[in-house]
């Protein structure tokens, strides 16, 4: 299948725009969604990281955040060709665009294999790592027969359900979403089932190419396994795990849910068989996904959350006239800093009603939540919702 979207309006990062790209996002306290906040704000990545100290002291930091500098970024994007590894930044034509919709979107990814996967039509299989042997014959036959049907199939290269995935469409297209740099693969055994997946398919990581994934790390890697799918199955999930936090990251970022049917006394299917209660579609067979994914594939996708140049957060209006520019818009007032802070608290609430509750100016609201992130005293959630950060 050919990819369901035009690109044109998208370009290429000349090498010095990549390597501050990739500064910005390896720096302290600047996660995705900050990174589109600062690109909005000031236009360029350059501009961004040489506003990050002032911002982060604004914020109340007491010291300002570490950025990374341009010799590690350079020895990181060296490691990384040396590997294989090539970044591909959210305003380029490889980069997914399903993907690229969902709020938190990576705005690079680190990927080895053949670019020519992302452009396909994706579904994503999970379940369980300590799947049944019903359980793994089931997902490497549906994602074997899934990818004889012309979709990529997409997992997160755990052992059980993911690894089975991964093992029935290494012949059609496969990628893998790891939580770990490329260099730190999770787990170890699974070295070269990367290797196998890089041939025809891709292995994705938004993280440095050293770094070792940890607890905190698999939640996020999820959200790119759905976010690179229209639609998620899910076979054999326990009540308390990662394939069900998929299954929810799926439904927020507004992806099919599919689940397979499990014996009810096997708790290793209490997960997936409650998700069919709650209205997941039923899949005892390829064609269960295929009759609900294929209309979808068929509707070209519009990126009406971004302009041509740059990403742009849906859930952070701009005002029709703001200026932009190196230096952005005004910096806020004391009182419009009071204002604002006085009306966050530990409860997660949304940007919007920030604007409306405080009655300042959309740009000035973004500024003084990027100046509270940078300081480290601002969270962020789905659903466009900040919070304060409890002191420790």
């Amino acid at each position: 299948m050919n990819r369901q979207h035009d690109m044109t309006a998208t370009v290429h990062l000349t090498d010095d725009e990549r390597l501050d790209w990739l500064r910005l996002i390896r720096s302290q306290n600047v996660g995705p969604r900050t990174f589109h906040a600062l690109i909005n704000h000031y236009g360029q990545a350059r501009d961004a990281l040489a506003a990050l100290p002032q911002l982060a002291r604004r914020g109340g930091a007491s010291a300002p955040g570490r950025i990374c500098t341009r010799a590690e970024a350079e020895r990181e994007m060296a490691a990384a060709s040396a590997a294989g590894v090539t970044f591909v930044s959210l305003r380029e034509p490889d980069y997914p665009l399903r993907l690229a919709m969902i709020d938190d979107a990576p705005p690079l990814i680190a990927v080895r294999g053949e670019l020519a996967a992302l452009a396909q039509p994706t579904v994503a299989i999970v379940g369980a790592r300590n799947a049944s042997a019903a359980g793994i014959k089931f997902a490497e036959r549906l994602a074997r027969e899934l990818g004889e049907a012309g979709l990529v199939v997409a997992s997160g290269l755990a052992r059980g359900i993911d690894a089975a995935a991964h093992r029935g469409s290494l012949t059609t297209g496969t990628v893998a979403a790891i939580a770990g740099g490329h260099n730190s693969i999770y787990p170890p055994e699974h070295t070269a089932l990367a290797d196998a997946i890089a041939e025809n398919g891709v292995v994705l990581s938004e993280m440095p190419l050293d770094h070792e994934p940890r607890a905190r790390d698999f939640p996020r890697r999820n959200r790119l396994i759905s976010g690179l799918a229209a639609g998620v199955v899910v076979i054999e999930a326990a009540q308390r795990s990662g394939s069900l936090i998929t299954a929810r990251m799926a439904l927020e970022q507004g992806r099919e849910v599919f689940a397979v049917p499990g014996s009810p006394l096997d708790p290793r299917c209490e997960g997936s068989n409650n998700l069919l209660k709650q209205g997941a579609a039923p899949v005892t067979e390829a064609a269960d996904v295929t009759a609900a994914l294929l209309p979808i594939f068929e509707r070209p996708l519009q990126l009406s959350a971004q302009e041509p140049d740059r990403p742009i957060t849906p859930s952070e209006p701009r005002e029709p006239n703001e200026p932009k520019g190196p230096k952005g818009p005004r910096e806020p007032s004391g009182d419009e800093r009071t204002r604002l802070i006085t009306l966050l608290g530990p409860t997660p609430v949304g940007i919007d009603d920030l604007i409306r509750l405080s009655g300042l100016p959309p740009a000035i609201v973004r500024t003084v939540l990027l100046e509270l992130e940078l300081a480290g005293k601002l969270g962020r959630h789905g659903g466009g919702q900040v919070s304060l950060v409890p002191p420790i």
